[in-house]
């Protein structure tokens, strides 16, 4: 199981608490495997882009028409998080729902 996140995100790090033997994966510094990315925009579409950001905040009009794939790879932390692969399956964001799916109490 693969964490995606942000080490600095409180989310990601109740995630990772949770969830003992997943990786970690910082986004800033690592980032995303494009197929995992690709495979999380088709499954999540827009939903994969936290729109309530201060870096999406920060973006002007036009950057924000880019790609979704272009715009998370330019600024990573656009991204929803935590974002969890467990084998063929992606979780995104850690909502009770996410938790009950990954066997957390």
């Amino acid at each position: 199981m693969e964490l995606f996140g942000l080490k600095t995100c409180d989310t990601c790090r109740k995630a990772i608490k949770a969830l003992k033997d997943a990786h970690f994966v910082d986004v800033r510094t690592e980032g995303v495997p494009p197929e995992v990315m690709k495979a999380a925009l088709a499954q999540f579409g827009p939903a994969l882009i936290n729109t309530r950001s201060t870096t999406w905040r920060a973006l002007s009009d036009e950057q924000r028409q880019a790609p979704p794939l272009a715009l998370l790879a330019e600024h990573p932390n656009l991204m929803k998080r935590p974002l969890i692969s467990d084998g063929d399956t992606l979780h995104l964001g850690w909502t009770k729902d996410v938790q009950a799916a990954l066997g957390v109490s």
